[in-house]
């Protein structure tokens, strides 16, 4: 991950004052984000500026791809004229983001053409930095959150960095103040945090430690001028709640993170920012909570925004609905697509043959369907059957009928250059295990091509050191062998003793790569935003049943209760269950699993002694509850709940074959037990069982109709 994100953040202080925003406004302001983007004005106005090529500083991989999320959002979500979206970029086609073309497109197409009541939309990603400030922004009075003094403001690194000033938060403020509308929306997907990457993901930001231009200065000065401020005005202005919204992509002391996502890169915030609101029409608190829940698959960081406000995104809910793809373009033959409202864990099952629905103006399916025919990124080439479906233009929303599972979807291990000398003898070990693939280390910007689920590698001196800023509290030794995530946290219990040889290592962790696996193929199912089924999990403590920790639900799920947090916090020996309601019509059937920290796989319900379809079923308005559970390990879990609207008997009858096999009765069990991996096996089943009775219009698809499945994340701490 590249780190372009922490603009919002300075070393020792928090970097929101530097911009004339703190923490404390910042956290009001994006409650505003929805709102003003969905009220009814005359005209709404975009300047999009991303930066994936810097002549000086590393160069990034998602920034453009930002950009793009975003113009699709605003045109196809929010109403917005591509015609008043300006997009600066890298991109050969786009013009160029120096600094000289973002502050005239600014001044020009924003602060120039926007009146009163109008929309405003700025967002940036690329580098942060920060510079020397000869007059540093103190912090302002009754500030709950407050900022020391700093000499550094955090900048936005230009494309032509290496012969013009970075823009500074300070100069956005004064921008900001002067457009003549009060609905203006910053998103900053940018950071300081020194730089570097974090696994496979680059952090968008450079040290420069650089004194402050006098260019900058000027023009600050100019600005101040227009406004007809003192610099005593500027800091009594921007202590109050200012003009407009301001959304961060991470927090003061956070990285902000360019994630790989396979075969295409983006901002991590950005991603699941826009992918949510694809989806959601809810409050502020469920997005973000949602947002939050999301990001933490690919970084630390965590997007500032209100969550105690009970009112929608944008403060009025948008007349679109629940989006997973919008027709950008039509052809004779074919049209193209945007999919930018399906989750990242599931985007691999999107691939030849998946289906979706064409809705009408009234959000209706038409009963037309278009087919999947390939994807690049988040572009897709579809098809239809017989003739070009009327209502099919561009503009058309699609909402996801049925996706296609790949029968041979592999777990990616990438090998960490610290195993060089051994990496042929790895990766012949590791791909000869079934549906693993290992992945030498590149040089380059991009460590894995096409991007690695886990990272298999040796600890060193410099690893080691990096751990220890994770605040690990059993660090693996130098020279043991183990397992990391894609963005550099350790597995726990992974790593074995110094001395240990490759193939040793491998036969160890053998089983805990399949588990692995296995929950790498549930995840391709997770389909909360756009299963049919009314359906909600949460988590409770059993002696607090009423407590709620941690909730999810599908979209049809019209629950009177709308708390709902992202990650269920726990401590070690409490008991603990999982909840399954039904709040449909039709009798389903549920299973559920725990995920925990080590990775190892447990059925958690039905349990051993009742492994029958009947005792699976949950009833219209009932609630099912898995085993009561209790973590004896430190670090996080996570439990998914599979429901289908047809008895799952070929999965059924193999867990009941394995209880009666471990000869255990009751309670909890693992599929991996005694030396034997039961997971592809127990796969297998669910995947045949999930298909069999499918509406889909093909054998091997997976129906929205027929099918939820949920995931509910939980941290265990003393």
């Amino acid at each position: 991950m590249i780190r372009r994100r922490r603009f919002l953040e300075l070393t020792g202080s928090t970097t929101l004052a530097t911009l004339g925003l703190n923490a404390y406004n910042l956290q009001q302001k994006s409650n505003r984000y929805g709102k003003v983007l969905a009220q009814d004005t005359p005209r709404k106005l975009a300047l999009l500026v991303g930066i994936n090529d810097y002549r000086s500083w590393p160069n990034l991989k998602g920034c453009v791809t930002d950009v793009d999320l975003q113009q699709e959002l605003l045109i196809h979500r929010f109403g917005f004229n591509p015609q008043d979206i300006i997009r600066l970029t890298t991109d050969a086609n786009d013009k160029k983001p120096t600094r000289s073309n973002i502050l005239t497109a600014f001044e020009e197409h924003l602060i120039k053409q926007a009146q009163p009541g109008d929309v405003v939309v700025f967002h940036f990603s690329g580098h942060g930095s920060q510079q020397i400030d000869p007059n540093p922004i103190q912090d302002c009075p009754n500030n709950p959150i407050p900022a020391q003094s700093n000499p550094a403001n955090s900048t936005f690194v230009v494309a032509d960095t290496d012969s013009a000033p970075d823009i500074m938060g300070r100069t956005l403020f004064l921008l900001m103040s002067l457009l003549k509308t009060e609905n203006v929306t910053a998103v900053l997907d940018s950071c300081y945090s020194g730089g570097g990457t974090r696994g496979i993901h680059r952090v968008r930001s450079v040290s420069k430690n650089a004194i402050l231009v006098f260019e900058e200065l000027d023009y600050q000065q100019s600005l101040l001028t227009q406004l007809k401020w003192s610099p005593e005005e500027f800091f009594r202005r921007r202590c109050k709640v200012r003009k407009g919204v301001v959304i961060a992509s991470a927090r003061a002391d956070e990285e902000a993170i360019d994630a790989d996502f396979g075969d295409f890169h983006a901002g991590a915030f950005t991603y699941f920012m826009t992918q949510s609101l694809w989806q959601e029409q809810s409050t502020v608190e469920r997005t973000m909570t949602q947002v939050r829940r999301s990001i933490r698959r690919k970084s630390r960081q965590n997007p500032l925004a209100d969550g105690t406000e009970n009112q929608p995104v944008y403060f009025q809910k948008t007349t679109a609905p629940p989006t997973d793809a919008v027709v950008t373009n039509v052809q004779n033959n074919g049209a193209t697509l945007w999919l930018g409202g399906l989750d990242e864990n599931s985007l691999e099952a999107f691939s030849s043959g998946s289906v979706f629905s064409i809705l009408d103006e009234n959000n209706q399916s038409t009963g037309d369907e278009i087919r999947l025919e390939n994807r690049q990124g988040l572009v897709g080439k579809a098809s239809w059957q017989k003739q070009t479906p009327a209502s099919l233009q561009p503009g058309t929303l699609l909402r996801e009928k049925s996706r296609t599972v790949p029968t041979d979807l592999n777990l990616r291990i990438g090998l960490d250059i610290s195993i060089a000398s051994d990496s042929t003898t790895a990766q012949r070990a590791i791909s000869n295990i079934n549906r693993l693939k290992a992945i030498p280390m590149q040089r380059g910007d991009i460590p894995y091509p096409g991007g690695v689920d886990y990272i298999f590698s040796r600890i060193t001196a410099d690893i080691q050191q990096q751990l220890q800023s994770q605040e690990l509290t059993d660090l693996p030794p130098i020279g043991s062998l183990g397992l990391f995530t894609s963005e550099l946290n350790s597995i726990p219990k992974s790593f074995g003793e110094p001395g240990e040889s490759i193939l040793a290592a491998i036969n160890r962790l053998e089983a805990k790569l399949k588990a692995f696996l296995v929950v790498r193929l549930v995840k391709t199912t997770l389909n909360a935003q756009s299963s049919q089924l009314a359906v909600d999990a949460s988590v409770s403590l059993v002696d607090q049943p009423n407590q709620i920790l941690a909730r999810t639900r599908t979209q049809k799920a019209n629950s009177e209760d709308n708390f709902e947090s992202s990650i269920a916090q726990l401590k070690l020996k409490q008991p603990f269950q999982f909840h399954v309601k039904n709040y449909g019509l039709s009798t389903l059937y549920v299973l559920m699993m725990v995920v925990d920290s080590q990775g190892w796989l447990y059925i958690t319900f039905p349990g051993a002694g009742g492994i029958y379809d009947e005792e699976m079923q949950l009833l219209p308005n009932q609630i099912q509850q898995s085993e009561t559970l209790q973590a004896v390990e430190i670090g996080r879990g996570e439990a998914l709940i599979i429901v289908s609207r047809y008895p799952m008997s070929k999965t059924v009858n193999m867990l009941r074959s394995l209880a009666s096999e471990l000869n255990q009765n009751e309670g909890t069990f693992s599929l991996q037990k005694e030396g034997k991996d039961r997971g592809l096996y127990f796969m297998g089943k669910l995947f045949d069982d999930l298909r069999e009775r499918t509406s889909a219009s093909s054998i091997g698809q997976l129906s929205t109709t027929d099918i939820a499945t949920l995931s509910i994340s939980f941290d265990i701490s003393e």
